[in-house]
């Protein structure tokens, strides 16, 4: 088994106005360090979906952007020990 790089498997999803899923994903891409990034919906409602170390920093941006929920944070190197994530 290889190390997993970004440990959270960061999910969510954005509720809000005048949302745009290119600027969404283009600000994501240039300023958090992750992978497997995922930026999905239209101008009312957002899902992410995005591989990182810290996922708060993630919260915190889309949060600014709308209401925040079904948010789920899973820790993959605990997944892949067969541990709860």
């Amino acid at each position: 088994m290889h190390p997993i790089e970004y440990t959270f498997d960061t999910q969510l999803l954005i509720e809000g106005t005048g949302l745009n899923e290119d600027q969404i994903r283009d600000y994501i891409t240039d300023t958090f360090e992750g992978d497997s990034l995922v930026v999905a919906g239209d101008d009312e409602l957002i899902k992410i979906h995005f591989h990182t170390c810290r996922p708060w920093e993630i919260l915190a941006y889309a949060a600014s952007l709308g209401e925040l929920f079904d948010v789920v944070v899973e820790n993959m190197e605990r997944q892949a020990k067969g541990l709860r994530g």
